[in-house]
């Protein structure tokens, strides 16, 4: 009887870059800017026009946070330092 075995390759690729997933920027509710400031950034910052901007606001306002935007890491790691220095709070997550 004889008995071959076949070798594993194991990859260095990380789980996380190996599935085809987005990323999404979520900003929060916060206590110190104003809904129309809201309002304002996600324009200036996304090119939404003012009644999709009003209705991510309301989002944040109403249920503390909102998905304001869905792509690749690094342009969601842009987008998060952007609303920062904008002074809202903002983070980003792997979507599943």
């Amino acid at each position: 009887m004889s008995t071959s075995t076949t070798p594993v390759i194991e990859s260095n690729v990380d789980d996380e870059t190996a599935e085809d997933h987005p990323w999404v920027v979520i900003v929060w509710n916060d206590p110190i800017n104003l809904m129309s400031y809201v309002t304002h950034v996600l324009q200036k910052l996304f090119g939404y026009d003012l009644e999709k901007a009003t209705a991510l606001m309301l989002d944040v306002h109403h249920k503390g946070k909102a998905v304001v935007s869905s792509g690749a890491r690094e342009q969601a790691e842009l987008h998060v330092f952007r609303l920062h220095e904008h002074g809202l709070w903002a983070s980003m997550e792997h979507d599943r």
